[in-house]
């Protein structure tokens, strides 16, 4: 057994077509997510790392949360 250090990161995804702008993602995951005008999500492009493990788990949050399954994280290799 070794340490497995978490290398590369991640972004939080949105199909828009799934969206219905329920705002779930927006309070389960408040430093990934802003919310418009109309309660849609507008989510950064930014990758995050993967170290960042309280971003990581309120992204898992939002995804588990949204009732029309429109959010998916998908992993980057690197974050820079």
């Amino acid at each position: 057994m070794g340490i497995r250090r978490r290398s590369g990161g991640f972004v939080l995804s949105i199909n828009p077509i799934l969206c219905d702008g329920f705002g779930h993602c927006g309070e389960l995951a408040p430093d990934l997510v802003h919310m418009d005008e109309w309660g849609y999500p507008i989510i950064t492009t930014v990758p995050v790392p993967l170290s960042n493990l309280a971003a990581l788990e309120s992204a898992r949050y939002a995804v588990r949360g949204c009732p029309r399954q429109a959010l998916r994280i998908d992993r980057v290799a690197d974050p820079s």
